[in-house]
């Protein structure tokens, strides 16, 4: 039976139950038209007649009916082709490509906890051994089910963050705030929303180079170069003759293929930690996986890049910044025309019309951070 004749039947129902005018809408008097329908009252018989075949096909073809009625957010075909071409490593063909002047070859800086400079007690540990790389490595190795470390920098922003339990394992927390004295506490759940102090202690930070927390992973962004995203990063980088092609070409090849996740959006719980591959292969997130992938990507090939948290407008939303040489940060995000920069966002700008967009996003005002990654 054909859609035409499932839509007939349905709507031949639903007018014998004074129903179809709330269902049919506007599209009722056309179907009606179509179909030769006469408004002449039938006899009892032929509505039970009617109402019988109806239930019985829509008994029958109600899983075909799931899948013909609109549900969720419809996606663009193209989209979805450039998501598959995204997910499958065959499709990174550099054969028919122009090689850029840029080294494309990703770089994936590996932090390390050499154990020269470890402060510990019972139940924490942390190897500041590399602090002037932009990072320390820290293990629960207490007992508690419930861990947060805390963090404040120089600049008096607090950080927090769940601690893997359960024997621990060392996790990554960068030094975003440049040089200075660090505070890192670890605390133990008690009960409910009540924590203990575990642990405490201060740490002084000089950087052997400022952008080093912005290169480097870390619990939040974290990437290796074994990662499917990396080798999609390569790919797109290949043809690029300097930084700027590589920020607009993994920028708009995410913007094309990447789908906002609107169940993921309802059901995400605190302290998510997106999986680059996952997000690369699945073609679609929320804001913290699009910020998280586009950051991880940059990062492998030497580009700065922060993964910011804030807010845009009154929303709770994650985008990035990148560092550009002469140019220096570009918060929000970008896209440069060949003429000039504009602020953009990598998650809006996957599901919001250009001009809608250009409108909120203006002059940058709109977005406040409150932490960097």
């Amino acid at each position: 039976m054909s859609d035409n004749e499932i839509s007939s039947t349905l709507l031949e129902v639903l007018e014998l139950s004074g129903k179809a005018g709330a269902f049919a809408g506007e599209n009722q008097e056309k179907s009606k038209a179509s179909r030769g329908f006469i408004k002449s009252a039938p006899d009892f018989l032929s509505v039970n007649i009617y109402v019988s075949l109806a239930m019985l096909v829509i008994i029958t073809l109600s899983p075909i009916l799931l899948l013909v009625l609109p549900h969720g957010i419809v996606i663009d075909a193209d989209r979805l082709l450039a998501a598959k071409a995204m997910a499958n490593r065959e499709t990174y063909d550099v054969s028919t490509l122009v090689k850029g002047t840029r080294d494309n070859t990703p770089v994936c800086l590996k932090p390390k906890a050499d154990g020269k400079v470890v402060y510990k007690n019972d139940v924490a540990k942390v190897d500041a051994t590399n602090a002037s790389e932009g990072y320390v490595i820290i293990r629960y190795t207490g007992e508690s089910p419930k861990v947060k470390l805390r963090i404040t920098g120089p600049d008096e922003v607090v950080y927090t963050y769940n601690l893997t339990t359960d024997g621990g394992k060392d996790e990554v927390f960068p030094l975003q705030a440049g040089d200075g004295k660090y505070l890192i506490a670890v605390y133990e759940n008690l009960v409910g929303t009540q924590y203990v102090t575990a642990f405490t202690q201060n740490i002084e930070v000089t950087l052997n180079d400022e952008f080093l927390p912005f290169l480097y992973p870390n619990q939040y962004v974290n990437f290796n170069e074994g990662n499917q995203a990396i080798a999609y990063s390569e790919y797109l980088s290949y043809t690029a003759n300097d930084d700027l092609d590589v920020v607009s070409a993994i920028y708009n090849a995410l913007i094309s293929s990447m789908s906002y996740d609107y169940e993921e959006a309802e059901t995400v719980q605190s302290g998510y930690l997106p999986d680059i591959d996952e997000v690369l292969t699945t073609g679609k997130g929320i804001c913290l996986d699009y910020a998280v992938l586009m950051t991880s990507m940059l990062r492998s090939q030497r580009i700065p890049t922060r993964m910011e948290v804030g807010y845009a407008g009154t929303a709770y939303h994650a985008w990035i910044s990148t560092y550009i040489k002469d140019v220096g940060w570009v918060n929000g995000m970008i896209q440069f025309d060949g003429k000039k920069w504009s602020l953009m966002d990598p998650t809006f700008a996957s599901t919001t019309e250009t001009t809608k967009l250009a409108s909120f996003i203006g002059d940058g005002e709109n977005y406040q951070t409150k932490y960097i990654y």
